[in-house]
């Protein structure tokens, strides 16, 4: 069944930079009938929580856009939260989804699920194919679990859940913390607190890994898009089909930021993945196309920062 403007949609995450960006779209886009609730107010590891809360709500749509994310020191930390946190999030989610006859399902997950040798650019039939980046293997684990359990409830009770897969993300709302965010939130905050400080810029790696990056209102605009489709298949990439090398993501963040000091390639740290391109043509044979730059984006990026910098924590130099 597809939707009217008057459609009740839980966006499960909405505070964060996903959930918030599809928040803001289908806002402006005339959906009135969004709801949702903050961690405190709901913590989606908690089935009996979630279970009540869908079946005193009765969304029509939900779209999973919770998780619990971070960068590769992140999830090299943290190995067991982040790989039952998102279990227990999309799970609990799923489940309730489920008994409680939701008419449509969206998971959001990450291009990480690929296994780390995939052909490039990794089409959605390379999934289950090799091993996985070990640096992120834990979060890639349970989203290649919620995929899987969007698609047997697909194939099993015929019900309308779709995943849709993005390659990095950045954007307003964005994780600026030097701990736990990933490459380009990071970049920029590296090369800010440096202009302010009159500090070299230190990164991690040779900076020769090439990367993808989608901003999260074109991935926003997928989600408003798998909405209002009919999407005949059950996992479908999305990405802006265009790379370059961390190198390149560094020198464009410090032109953008106005940094003038030396940048330093910490080659005794580890680079990831050396290159993830992903086939988003299933999507956009459907109709879907990003709209953002990575100039476009990185600007209106760096805007968003400067407005709220106030609540990011200082760095310790």
């Amino acid at each position: 069944m597809l939707p009217n403007l008057n459609s009740k949609i839980y966006i499960a995450g909405h505070k964060g930079m996903v959930g918030s960006a599809c928040w803001r779209i289908l806002s402006q886009s005339g959906y009135s009938n969004l709801i949702g609730q903050t961690s405190k107010e709901l913590d989606l590891r908690h089935q009996q929580s979630v279970s009540s809360f869908i079946s005193e709500n009765k969304p029509d749509i939900i779209i999973d856009a919770a998780a619990k994310v971070g960068g590769i020191w992140a999830n090299d930390s943290y190995p067991y939260q982040f790989l039952m946190d998102n279990l227990q999030i999309q799970n609990n989610l799923i489940s309730a989804a489920l008994q409680c006859n939701v008419d449509k399902f969206i998971f959001l997950g990450s291009s990480c699920i690929y296994p780390k040798h995939s052909s490039q650019p990794i089409t959605e039939n390379s999934l289950l194919s090799g091993s996985l980046e070990s640096t992120n293997e834990w979060y890639a684990i349970a989203k290649i679990a919620g995929l899987k359990l969007c698609q047997a409830i697909r194939q099993q009770y015929g019900k309308d859940f779709v995943s849709l897969m993005p390659t990095n993300l950045y954007g307003p709302n964005d994780n600026f913390d030097l701990e736990t965010s990933h490459v380009l939130p990071a970049l920029i905050r590296k090369f800010h607190d440096a202009k302010k400080n009159n500090n070299t810029v230190t990164l991690w790696g040779t900076g020769d890994p090439l990367r993808e990056f989608l901003h999260v209102d074109d991935l926003a605009h997928a989600v408003k898009f798998a909405l209002e489709n009919n999407m005949t298949e059950a996992l479908y990439n999305v990405g802006s089909s265009q790379e370059l090398s961390i190198k390149e993501l560094a020198h464009l963040i410090q032109k953008e930021i106005g940094h003038k000091g030396e940048v330093i390639w910490d080659k005794s740290k580890p680079n990831g993945t050396m290159r993830k391109l992903i086939d988003s043509s299933k999507i956009r044979k459907l109709g879907w196309k990003p709209k953002y730059t990575i100039q476009e984006g990185l600007s209106q990026t760096y805007n968003w920062f400067i407005e709220n910098q106030h609540s990011f924590k200082e760095t310790k130099f």
